[in-house]
C-alpha cells in the first residue's frame, strides 16, 4: 500500500520501528531485556520492528500479544515473522512483562474509540503495575489523540514518540500525567505530504514572550500603558482583587485600580500604595471609574450577590474591554451575552456552567470542542484552564506549553485575569493578550515552582511575571 508522499505502509512502519528503537537506546542505553506489547494493528507492527532491530544488537526481547495476530494487515504480519526469525520469544502471559528493563508500548497507536476492555485492559494494568519505564509508540495505549481524555485504563509512559504529526490531544488533559517525555518524528516524508494537513491547534511556546512583549520607548509615560480596573473584592474577599490588580501592575500597565466592597478597600490597598482603591456601595458608584478606565477586569473575590450582579450589569454596559473570571462568568452563565471584546478565563467547572453542562468532566472529556463551542457562544478570546491550557480566538486554538501542578492552588485565576487585562492596557490586540497572558502566567508559575511545586503561592508569580516581562 502507498499512502503519504508516495511512501509504503510498510516503509513508514519500518521507519517507526528502528526511530522507536533509536529512541528507546538513547534513553535507556543499559537495557537488555525488553517486552514489547504489540497489539493486532499497525501500532504492533511498528512493535515489531523495534523487536528485530533489539535482536540484531543482542537484546533478549520477549513479545506479548494482545488481540488476534491472526488479524494483522500483510505489513505487520510481515514485520512480526521478521522478529520471530531473529529470535524474539512470545511470551505466554503477562508474566513476561515482570522482571523487564523497558516495556514497549504498541497496543493501540490511534486506533482506540473507547475504553480499553478484556485483555487490552489487562495488559494495560499490568504494565503500569510492572514499575518498570514505558515507551508508548505515537500515543500511550488508552489516550485519546484527539481529545487528551483517557476514557478508562491508560498506559503511563516514561516516553512517548509520536510519528507523522503532532496529536492535539498529546498537550492537554489528561495526557499530563500518561505522556512524559515526548519525542516526534517525521519519518522522512515529504513536506508536501503536510502541506494537505494543515494544523488544527497552536503551540504556544515561551520564545513569543520576546515578540509580544518589545522594548518600551526611552520617552514613555504612564498614560502609553493604559489604566486597568479591577472590580470584586467582595466582602472577605479582598484578596482576590488585590492579587489582580498587583499581576496587573507587574505585567506592566501604566495605572491599577479596584474598586470593590467597602469593607475590603483598607485590605487592598495594606502595603501595596501603587493601587488606587475605590469603595463602591452601589453600581452608581462606578460610573466616573469606568469613564477612566481603558481595560475591565471583573470577577476576582466578585461573589454572586445582589451588589455583585449590579456591579458586573454596569461593567457590561460600559463599552470597555473586558477579563471576566470567577464569579463573573457564572452570572455571565444566567444571562448569556455574545461580544468581541472580551476575554473569558473559565476553569473546567465554570465552562461547564457557561455550556449549560453538568460536570467538569463534560468539558474535559473534549477540551478542544469545550473551548470552540465557549468562544462560540460567547465570542471575544478565551482562556480554558487546566493541565495544557487552551486559548480560542479568531486565529484558532493554541495549547500553552508551560505549567505545572504547584498551580493548582487558590488565587492563580485571579494574577491570570490582571496579567491579560495589564497586557490589554497596554495596547495588545484581544488575541495576543490572551495568548501573552497565558504563556505569561504558566511560565511565571514554572520559575516560582523552582523552590518546589508543592506550596507555591499565587502571589509568588509576582516577582517572576515583572522578570519575564522585561
Amino acid at each position: 500500500m502507498v499512502i503519504a508522499g508516495g511512501t509504503s505502509g510498510l516503509t513508514l512502519m519500518r521507519r517507526a520501528g528502528l526511530a522507536a528503537w533509536s529512541t528507546l537506546r538513547r534513553h535507556w542505553p543499559q537495557a537488555h531485556r525488553l517486552t514489547v506489547v504489540c497489539g493486532p494493528g499497525n501500532n504492533g507492527g511498528d512493535g515489531y520492528v523495534l523487536a528485530s532491530a533489539a535482536r540484531q544488537a543482542l537484546r533478549e526481547v520477549w513479545l506479548l500479544e494482545v488481540g488476534d495476530a491472526t488479524r494483522l494487515g500483510p505489513d505487520a504480519a510481515e514485520c512480526r515473522r521478521e522478529a520471530l526469525a531473529l529470535g524474539a520469544v512470545l511470551g505466554r502471559d503477562l508474566d513476561a512483562l515482570v522482571g523487564r528493563d523497558v516495556l514497549v508500548d504498541a497496543l493501540f497507536g490511534l486506533g482506540l474509540n473507547q475504553p480499553p476492555a478484556g485483555a487490552f485492559l489487562a495488559a494495560i494494568t499490568a504494565m503500569n503495575a510492572a514499575a518498570t519505564p514505558i515507551l508508548s509508540l505515537d500515543v500511550p495505549s488508552g489516550l485519546n489523540p484527539d481529545t487528551g481524555a483517557t476514557p478508562g485504563a491508560c498506559v503511563a509512559a516514561a516516553v512517548t514518540l509520536t510519528f507523522v504529526g503532532l496529536k492535539q490531544g498529546l498537550f492537554t488533559g489528561q495526557a499530563a500525567e500518561r505522556v512524559g517525555v515526548l519525542e516526534f518524528t517525521d519519518l522522512d516524508l515529504p513536506a508536501a505530504a503536510f502541506a494537505q494537513a494543515p494544523a488544527l491547534v497552536q503551540r504556544l511556546p515561551t520564545t513569543p514572550l520576546r515578540e509580544w512583549l518589545a522594548p518600551r520607548p526611552r520617552a514613555s509615560h504612564k498614560g502609553h500603558f493604559g489604566h486597568v480596573l479591577v472590580v470584586g473584592g467582595a466582602a472577605g474577599y479582598a484578596g482576590a482583587a488585590r492579587l489582580a490588580a498587583e499581576a496587573a501592575l507587574r505585567t506592566g500597565a501604566g495605572l491599577v485600580s479596584v474598586a470593590c466592597d467597602p469593607d475590603s478597600a483598607n485590605a487592598v490597598g495594606a502595603g501595596r500604595p501603587e493601587i488606587m482603591v475605590h469603595p463602591v456601595r452601589c453600581a452608581g458608584d462606578l460610573s466616573p471609574l469606568l469613564a477612566r478606565a481603558s481595560v475591565v477586569a471583573i470577577g476576582p473575590g466578585l461573589g454572586q450577590t445582589a451588589w455583585s450582579r449590579a456591579l458586573f450589569g454596569a461593567v457590561r454596559d460600559a463599552g470597555r474591554p473586558l477579563v471576566v473570571d470567577a464569579d463573573a462568568l457564572n452570572l455571565l452563565a444566567a444571562e448569556p451575552l455574545c461580544r468581541p471584546d472580551w476575554c473569558l478565563t473559565p476553569h473546567p467547572a465554570e465552562a461547564a456552567r457557561l455550556l449549560g453542562l453538568a460536570h467538569a468532566r463534560d468539558i474535559n472529556t473534549d477540551r478542544f470542542a469545550a473551548a470552540w463551542a465557549l468562544r462560540a457562544r460567547f465570542g471575544g478570546a478565551l482562556v480554558l484552564k487546566g493541565a495544557g491550557s487552551l486559548v480560542c480566538d479568531e486565529q484558532g486554538i493554541g495549547v500553552v506549553m508551560a505549567g505545572n501542578p504547584g498551580m493548582a492552588s487558590g488565587g492563580m485565576g485571579d494574577v491570570l485575569t490582571g496579567v491579560i487585562a495589564g497586557l490589554l492596557a497596554q495596547g495588545l490586540t484581544l488575541a495576543q493578550a490572551a495568548r501573552c497572558g497565558a504563556v505569561l502566567h504558566a511560565a511565571a508559575g514554572d520559575a516560582a515552582a523552582s523552590a518546589g511545586e508543592r506550596g507555591l503561592l499565587a502571589s509568588d508569580l509576582l516577582p517572576e511575571l515583572r522578570r519575564l516581562a522585561n
